[in-house]
């Protein structure tokens, strides 16, 4: 969010407008909102290119989007959006935080500026709170005396933390994809889940695009799921993993999982959650390093029912 604050206070004034995805991490959208006391407008528009672009007007200055949106998974076609974004003269910021630059750089496809949680996948040890604001030069060096300004800067010690994570970060997310993928294909063919949310499913709705947006066929280590049921039954799922932790933070060694209507979506609107489709049955799991083997078993069981 540091960086995140950094790019809004920095880069809009009042008057301004800014377009972002209904289905952006909620403080994000929070925080646009409360720039409305400055004179700064904020539309939100269904995490779609073209629903996005065709929220911007000529008041529009910034459009910020998720290239996964969390925690549907919804991929966003910011290849296309970036060429929306230039024609209209608007600047495209993306948070890659989800996928990381080793399955996608939004840059490369004509974004502006990338936004990282670092206390995610790139440093990768839940050791770490921090972020990124990555982009052009010269809207990057309009912003840098903003971070001084608000006191955006990460500390000797936390910025070392990143740089070791930065090392094994490929050979990470490679693990956490090619697990996810396992979970997800296993998730799909339970009898205890209705239905499975992950791009690198082939019959997803997203596949096609993710296929064509990803590097190697990566779609990141997060899998959300529906169960059979409703915000009990999946809150008894989350009771019962051992070997999953109920965390809401995403990215790190340990697999972690969470019902997000009690956390990331919690301050959301129901018609906007029904919208969506984040139903009270779903669990977003953010797929670890352990053995896929066990962490499958540790999904079975604890949809089944069973106890330790």
């Amino acid at each position: 969010m540091a960086a995140i604050s950094t790019l809004f206070i920095g880069a809009l004034k009042s008057g301004d407008e800014v377009v972002l995805s209904k289905e952006a991490y909620g403080t994000t959208i929070q925080l646009a909102q409360e720039l409305s006391k400055f004179g700064v407008r904020t539309r939100l528009a269904y995490p779609r290119a073209e629903d996005i672009a065709g929220a911007v007007t000529r008041d529009t200055k910034l459009v910020f989007v998720e290239t996964m949106t969390n925690p549907t998974l919804k991929v966003v076609d910011v290849r296309e959006l970036a060429k929306h974004c230039r024609d209209l003269g608007v600047v495209l910021a993306v948070d890659n935080t989800f996928v990381t630059p080793v399955i996608y750089k939004p840059l490369a496809d004509g974004a502006r500026l990338v936004i990282h949680s670092l206390t995610k996948y790139l440093a990768g040890h839940n050791d770490v709170i921090s972020g990124a604001l990555i982009g052009w030069r010269e809207l990057v060096m309009e912003l840098w005396d903003w971070r001084r300004k608000l006191g955006c800067i990460a500390s000797p010690f936390d910025a070392y933390l990143v740089l070791r994570g930065l090392k094994t970060l490929e050979l990470r997310v490679r693990r956490h994809s090619e697990s996810a993928v396992a979970v997800a294909e296993f998730l799909a063919e339970h009898p205890r889940v209705e239905e499975v949310l992950y791009p690198g499913l082939s019959d997803s709705e997203y596949h096609d695009l993710a296929m064509k947006l990803f590097r190697d066929g990566l779609c990141g280590g997060v899998v959300s799921f529906k169960v059979r049921g409703g915000f009990e039954e999946a809150l008894e799922v989350l009771r019962r993993v051992r070997l999953i932790r109920p965390s809401p933070s995403l990215g790190g060694p340990e697999s972690l999982m969470i019902v997000p209507v009690t956390s990331v979506a919690a301050r959301m609107p129901p018609e906007v959650r029904k919208e969506l489709g984040i139903t009270e049955n779903l669990l977003r799991l953010s797929v670890g390093l352990e053995d896929v083997e066990d962490i499958i078993e540790d999904l079975d069981r604890a949809l089944q029912g069973a106890r330790t």
